[in-house]
């Protein structure tokens, strides 16, 4: 798929290999990628991920990363900050949207561009929040244990109730990526809920959090940063539970940034009250 626009601008499909420069770019926005993203993420859909240059340099970026035959997920729109306001981050998003098809696309939205996917046909769902700060002194608590391969069957099933779309050839990769960590919490024989910490460019990012119940993401989370105490922390907490902000902020983390989810058409029910900690805002 490909796509010029004025003053020469040729926008491509992305392979891994371009992934440091879109996840430089996203870092000098702060937005604190994962050091380990890029494997996962081209795991889901290799197809998904586009660059647009001028005589070969980058120049914008953008990812419309399809789950399966509904929804898709828009992330990674960036444009370089001196060529901005030429309609390269435009053509680029045209391009790019057309690999979505006719699904539903969603999206989290910097506060900046949300007028902007409104008129493009996105519709408001929620807000989500970052919220960071020292990861506290936590002892880990009983039922939690780290997740291995055993546990993947269990771990997709239950992420696929708590997502709109699933995913297990990303899950497949992000539970093993290199300095990810993944830990699952079981009452007697069945899944409760999983969590994963990774590093960032900045902080350690927590995501995805996924839990039954209050305690379970709070058994959970002192497990994640059982191994972190004193570095700091972040993780996305969607507004509508209101448990998962309470579970930030009894940690002493504070917001520190938002975005709003958004939606072109309806997706599958999906367990937002589950929904502790967003798995990443690129991917959803």
């Amino acid at each position: 798929m490909t796509s010029s626009a004025p003053l020469d601008l040729v926008v491509t499909q992305a392979t891994l290999a371009d992934w440091p420069v879109i996840s430089g770019w996203a870092a000098a926005e702060g937005w604190n990628p994962g050091r380990s993203d890029g494997p996962a993420f081209f795991a889901q859909d290799p197809d998904g991920f586009f660059l647009g240059r001028i005589d070969g340099e980058p120049v914008s970026a953008i990812s419309v990363v399809n789950h399966g035959p509904d929804y898709a997920f828009l992330g990674c729109y960036l444009v370089r900050p001196d060529l901005r306001g030429q309609g390269h981050g435009l053509t680029t998003w045209k391009t790019a949207l057309a690999h979505a098809g006719d699904r539903t696309v969603g999206l989290d939205g910097v506060v900046a561009q949300q007028d902007n996917y409104r008129q493009s046909g996105f519709a408001f769902a929620h807000r989500t929040i970052r919220f960071t700060g020292v990861a506290p002194e936590r002892e880990a608590t009983g039922g939690v244990r780290p997740a291995g391969l055993a546990d993947l069957a269990a771990i997709t099933a239950y992420d696929s109730a708590c997502h709109p779309a699933d995913r297990p050839r990303f899950l497949a990769e992000w539970l093993t990526a290199p300095g990810h960590r993944a830990v699952v919490r079981h009452d007697g024989a069945r899944l409760t809920g999983y969590g994963v910490i990774r590093p960032g460019h900045d902080t350690l990012r927590v995501g995805p959090l996924f839990a039954d119940t209050a305690e379970d993401a709070r058994a959970l989370f002192a497990a994640l940063v059982a191994e972190a105490a004193g570095r700091e922390v972040a993780v996305d907490v969607p507004e509508c539970n209101t448990a998962g902000i309470a579970l930030a902020e009894e940690a002493g983390l504070t917001p520190s940034f938002e975005t709003a989810r958004m939606y072109t058409g309806p997706v599958r029910d999906h367990a937002l009250d589950r929904v502790f900690g967003v798995t990443t805002l690129e991917l959803g």
